[in-house]
């Protein structure tokens, strides 16, 4: 499993409280608005769009919420944001890519590096990691949508990639630009996915202990838990003790 799917679980398993749902919402209405911004207005021509909304829609943000951001952007209200990617390094040599939105590109390069070192990494150049992962689009559904079998026919039929399938879930993998298309025909058999965005995959994984693995995973958070940044994905592998502990 890919490191931020592994990130991903461990922060569900916990739950969210108010401050950080808010903090969430916040996030996903500002992809909202730059997805909407970026290209039309309307979730069936606009692909970003549509998945910023999906990913919304899995985090139960109110609809209100969701068309405000969309009218902001075609009133040309709000902020302009600018879309950075940062990459580097954490403990035990992990590869990371950090995906933000940001109003101030100083700001949040400064943060975001002090974030790294203070968390046993370090920041690099763009371009320093990102040839370990593919830029892929990634549709995800719940693993009781369809046997593995159904999922892997219809991905294929729909002209997907690859297929991952589990008990908990199913991860459909497309080209970035038959994101949009693999999600509409897998739509109309098995419903709306729980999520549907361009993602960084790990080519490999690389196992680390314990002990890197509790401040690769601190690390992470703290990066998550930053107002401008958006995603983030590692190419790690952690012990099943170590995710019982993080999750408890």
């Amino acid at each position: 499993m890919a490191g931020h799917s592994q990130f991903k679980n461990i922060m569900h398993r916990k739950g969210r409280q108010d401050a950080a749902r808010s903090k969430l919402f916040s996030k996903l209405a500002r992809e909202i608005t730059v997805a909407a911004k970026l290209g039309l207005p309307d979730p069936a021509m606009n692909a970003r769009l549509r998945a910023a909304i999906i990913a919304a829609r899995a985090e139960n943000m109110p609809k209100d919420n969701i068309d405000r951001a969309i009218k902001k952007a075609s009133g040309g209200e709000g902020e302009s944001y600018d879309e950075i990617r940062y990459e580097g390094y954490g403990p035990g040599g992990v590869a990371i890519i950090v995906e933000a939105l940001t109003d101030n590109r100083n700001r949040t390069a400064g943060e975001v590096r002090a974030a790294f070192t203070k968390g046993g990494g370090n920041l690099a150049e763009t371009g320093a990691v990102s040839f370990q992962f593919s830029h892929v689009g990634l549709v995800e559904y719940d693993g009781k949508a369809a046997s593995a079998d159904a999922m892997l026919e219809a991905a294929i039929e729909a002209g997907a990639e690859d297929v991952a399938s589990s008990a908990d879930v199913h991860e459909i993998y497309t080209t970035p630009d038959s994101l949009g298309a693999v999600s509409k025909a897998l739509e109309t058999k098995f419903g709306e996915p729980r999520k549907a965005a361009l993602v960084w995959r790990p080519q490999n994984t690389v196992p680390i202990d314990d002990v890197a693995g509790e401040k690769l995973l601190r690390l992470i958070e703290t990066l998550n838990e930053h107002d401008d940044v958006q995603n983030v994905y590692a190419n790690f592998e952690i012990s099943d003790a170590l995710m019982h502990k993080m999750s408890a």
